[in-house]
This record gives structure tokens, sequence and C-alpha cells, in this order.
């Protein structure tokens, strides 16, 4: 395998890249991966598992999130200043570990986290579709059968919902393919859009629709009536579930780092900026939802204050508290809102996750066409279309909240792994170059490390149906690593045309 050393010697394939991700579009691709639509649902279920602990257990699972995103995002700058090759993550564990963990990571990408975070993202938008387009149901018109899961049966098929989703990956796929400039264009109109809005929704509910009598009473009773120890450190790991898949994709910068324009010095700032931005802006929603919603209530409840947080209907958190604020026009105006955020998140993880597989694929351990970028737009078009196969595959079986469960652990395991990457690299290579260094090294990364160890546990431990077939998705890849080992041949030197 070639080393970052050897690669800097060797005929690059990185300049047939075109960098046309400046600073506003770098920050951009983290905030527009990281918002999507778990902002406004999955409080619901936080809520649930923490009730014991009042509000307070709701905005500590927050908390603690957005300073474990940041932290990440702190010691991945070291590396991604120091590696701004295209296959970010993939390249910091090839080149910190060894070819076979990056590899493990890339299969595990391509197989769930990516392509699996794409179709859900898609349904998600169906969805809220459906509440403006009535006709946009999930009624399967055209089954393809049923397949047992840990979570539960599901079915294969097609509905109308589903067509929409599958048209939204084909849509974006086909505007990706067209250039970065263009993608990156996109995804910097749209997250200037979701954040204004969600800013809006925040402001509003922190003043004008600010429920004086509902936030007396959630701050009133703000820390529950649990035990404030080390009892409470199972539910809170197991409640982060949902939060850090809200908060999670701010990596995927760093899988186009061959396109960012000065790539030392917006790299960082991206990461250290978008995670600080989104992570604030997390916890104000939930400070804004317990402003206008009851956090208790009843699964039976025919209203939205009966229902309150923690049962609002399907769990949509943000459509309840526009409900309270702006009454009937609430759940059209939250569709809009999540139809702007799910658009943009889709098309930054459609945009960057093709880049993983082009540098796997340079490595001889992806399919060979993937390795060679489109001769005028410079873009991995196989590689997309690639991604967007599997991933409507995906879409077919309509619910992605298992697979997402599925692969936690998984990606709580390779930022684990990538964390070790850091400090072997500081070991075994401490003259590479390094603009910029992991703060507080090397306390702050192993607290980091301690802490995503400690979560792994916690979801072995509570949700062991979802872990094992996560740990078995990254185990499926050990055979296959073997294979492309013995039949992959690495690309060296320039690339052709897809």
């Amino acid at each position: 395998m070639t080393t970052a050393v050897e690669a800097e010697k060797a005929p690059s394939s990185e300049t047939q890249f075109i960098r046309g991700i400046g600073p506003l579009a770098a920050v951009s691709m983290v905030v527009g991966a990281m918002i999507g639509s778990g902002i406004f649902i999955v409080s619901a279920d936080i809520a649930r598992q923490t009730s014991a602990w009042g509000p307070g257990g709701l905005m500590l699972v927050w908390v603690l999130t957005g300073l474990m995103t940041v932290t990440g995002a702190l010691m991945y700058a070291e590396l991604a200043a120091m590696m701004p090759r295209a296959g970010g993550q993939y390249v910091f564990l090839r080149e910190g570990l060894s070819p076979s963990i990056g590899f493990l990571y890339g299969w595990t990408l391509f197989t769930v986290i990516q392509t699996g975070t794409i179709a859900a993202v898609a349904v998600a938008f169906a969805r809220f579709l459906g509440v403006l387009v009535p006709s946009v149901t999930a009624d399967v018109f055209l089954s393809l059968g049923r397949v047992a899961m840990p979570g539960g049966e599901i079915e294969l098929g097609l509905s109308n919902q589903r067509l929409v989703a599958l048209a939204m990956v084909l849509v974006l796929t086909a505007v990706n393919i067209r250039g970065v400039r263009l993608g990156a264009g996109i995804q910097t109109v749209f997250t200037v859009a979701k954040v204004g809005a969600l800013v809006a929704l925040i402001l509003l509910g922190l003043t004008i629709f600010r429920q004086p009598e509902i936030a007396a009473s959630n701050f009133g009773s703000f820390w529950g009536t649990g035990s404030w120890g080390l009892a409470m450190l199972p539910a809170v790991g197991a409640a982060m579930v949902g939060s850090l898949f809200s908060s999670d994709a701010w990596n995927n910068v760093t899988f186009t780092a061959a396109e960012v324009r000065d790539p030392a010095r917006n790299l960082p700032r991206a990461l250290a900026l978008g995670t600080i931005l989104v992570s604030s802006l997390y916890i104000l929603a939930n400070v804004a939802y317990l402003s206008v919603l009851p956090y208790g209530g009843s699964a039976e409840g025919t209203t939205v204050v009966e229902r309150g947080l923690m049962y609002a209907a399907e769990d949509r958190v943000g459509t309840a508290a526009l409900a309270m604020m702006l009454g009937a026009a609430g759940a059209a105006v939250m569709a809009v809102l999540i139809l702007i955020s799910t658009f943009g998140c889709n098309n930054g993880l459609i945009l960057a996750g093709p880049r993983v597989f082009y540098a796997m694929a340079r490595d001889g351990l992806f399919f060979r066409r993937a390795a060679h970028l489109h001769s005028a737009w410079r873009t991995p078009t196989f590689g997309l279309w690639t991604q967007a196969v599997w991933a409507m595959v995906l879409c077919l079986s309509g619910t992605y909240g298992q697979l997402l469960d599925y692969v936690i652990i998984a990606a709580v395991l390779f930022y684990f792994l990538t964390v070790i990457a850091l400090f072997r690299l500081r070991a075994t290579r401490p003259d590479m170059p390094r603009p910029v260094r992991a703060i507080g090294y090397p306390i702050v990364p192993a607290l980091y490390a301690l802490a995503l160890l400690g979560i792994m546990i916690v979801l072995l431990i509570e949700k062991p149906e979802y872990t094992q077939a996560g740990l078995l998705i990254v185990a499926l890849g050990i055979p296959v690593y073997a294979v492309w080992r013995r039949l992959g041949r690495p690309v060296r030197g320039e690339g052709g045309s897809a």
C-alpha cells in the first residue's frame, strides 16, 4: 500500500480534482451534512429514556453529545491538515493503523453508514412532503416480500413515498456528477436556508411564543427525581444514539479534502466552526422546545399539550413546537423546514461518500472504475452511481431507523480507532508536517477515546440485538478484504475519465 509519504513522491491522482470548495462551502459541508431531520424528532425518544431525570436528563444528553462532537472534530483537525487527501477518515485509518482497518471503515461506510443514512434522509424528505402533498403516502402498492430483522419485520416494495425517495437520490447524484462547484454551491445555499430557519424557530420559541407557565414548570423541576450518579450512565449512553446520529457526518468534509482550497487552513476551521455552530443550535433548539411544550405527557393525549414533548405525535417534536406557536399552520411550516434541511443534508452526503470509494479503488480495494474521474467534470462518476444504486436498494425497505441502530456502534468504533491512529502517528511519524495540532493532546484525545469506549460498552449491554448486527456488518468486511487484497491492483499515476 502507498503511504502518505510515498504518495508525495509518486504521481498524484489528487491533482485531477478541482479545488472548488472554498472556506464557506467547507463550513457548509460540515453544517449541512449534520443538520437533517433528527433535531426535530429524536428529543422525544431521548426524553422517554431519561424521564427519571426530567428536562435536565434531556439537556445533559445534548450537551454531552455537543462536547463529544466538537472534541472529535478538533482531533480530526490535526489529521485533516496533515493528510488533506481524498478519502479523509479512510486515509487516516490506513496510514495511522493499517490498510485492513481502513478498508473495514470504507466497507461499513458503503454498506450502511453512508448509503443507509442517505436512504433514511431521503425517506424523511418523502414523509414530510406527504404533509404538503397527501398523495405521497407510505402505502405499498408493489410488494417485493418481507424480511425479518432484529428490530422487527419489514416489507420491501414500492410506495409513493419510496418513489419520491428514489427520485431524490437519483436527482442529487446526477447533480453532483456535474462537478464539485455545483454540488458545493447547492450545499451552501441550502445550509444557509436551514440554519436561518432553525435560528428562527429557536428565537420564536424563546421570545414571542414562549409559554411562561409551561417553561416555569419545566425549568422549575429541571432535575427530575432520579439519582444523579453512576446509575444513570447506562440510560444516558443508550439515549445518546439519537443525538449522536443527529450530530454525525461532520467528518464528511474530510472525504473531500482534495477539493478544498488551502485544505491545511480551511479543513480545521470548517470542522471547528461547523461542529460548534450545530451543537450550539441543537442545545438551544431543545431549550426552545422546553419553553413551549410540557416535558411530560401521555401517549393517549389528544392535543399537543396533553402529549407534551415526551409523547409528541410520531415523535415530531419540532412539529408540535410549531403547532404551539402557529396553530394549524405549524405542521406545514415544519414540513417545509424539514424538506429544506433533508435536501441539503443528502446533497452533502451524496457528494462526499464516493471520495472514500475513490481512495479505496486507488489502493486496489474497490471496483477499479471508481478510481477514475470524469474527464470534464473531475468527479468520481462510477462511485457516485454505485453509491446511488445501493442507497436506492435500501430505500425499498421504507424504514431505516433499524439500519442506523445497527451501525451506531460501528460508527463509534471507527471514531475510537481514528483517535488511536492519531496517537500512533504521533509516535511513528513525529516529523510529519502538522499545520494544526489536536487541542489538549494527549489528555483531551484520551478522554474522548474513553468516552467513546464507554458508549460502546453501554450499547453492547443495553442494545445487544442492534450492536451485534452492527459488528457483524463490520466483520463481514474481513473476508471481502482478503478477496480484494488478492484480486485487486492499486492504480498508479493519473486516472482517466469515468
